[in-house]
């Protein structure tokens, strides 16, 4: 029903724990290029162990490879700079939620090419952010709360 987007992802562990999410909720999983491990690392597998098989995962060469063709309207952006909470916001079946690498998030020339679609996890001023696969998670269920949790038992 949803689709996450980890641009140039960096840490197999939040990987491994995104897929998990994934696997549980049905979300497909995009991986945009480069990352910053290789899909067989131990780590990530641990991390989303027994959910690998139950993944539809796709993989980009870079995000001009992932945005063509994609409809605008079903892009939504997860940022500290979003000017809109992601709970202001209706997501339709089939949305892409983008989430950039753990250190740099999603540059910055995408978040200007869509500043509409970027969104925020209000949190306590000063704080850096939050864990990436805690914040896909929040997403997610988010999305799926709004369509009543639909084809989840």
């Amino acid at each position: 029903m949803f689709n996450i987007v980890l641009v140039e992802p960096e840490i197999p562990a939040n990987t491994g724990n995104i897929a998990r999410t994934c696997a549980v909720t049905g979300c497909s999983l995009h991986l945009v290029e480069p990352l910053g491990f290789s899909i067989e690392d131990k780590y990530l597998k641990r991390a989303g162990l027994d959910y690998w098989s139950l993944l539809d995962i796709h993989l980009y060469k870079n995000l001009a490879e992932f945005l063509q063709g994609k409809d605008p309207r079903f892009l939504f952006l997860a940022t500290k700079k979003g000017s809109k909470s992601y709970s202001e916001i209706n997501f339709p079946k089939g949305a892409y939620f983008l989430f950039g690498k753990e250190t740099h998030g999603l540059p910055d020339s995408l978040l200007q090419t869509y500043p509409q679609q970027c969104l925020r996890i209000p949190m306590q001023e000063g704080v850096r952010s939050l864990n990436l696969s805690n914040s896909v998670a929040i997403f997610v269920y988010e999305a799926l709360r709004q369509h009543h949790f639909s084809g989840l038992v």
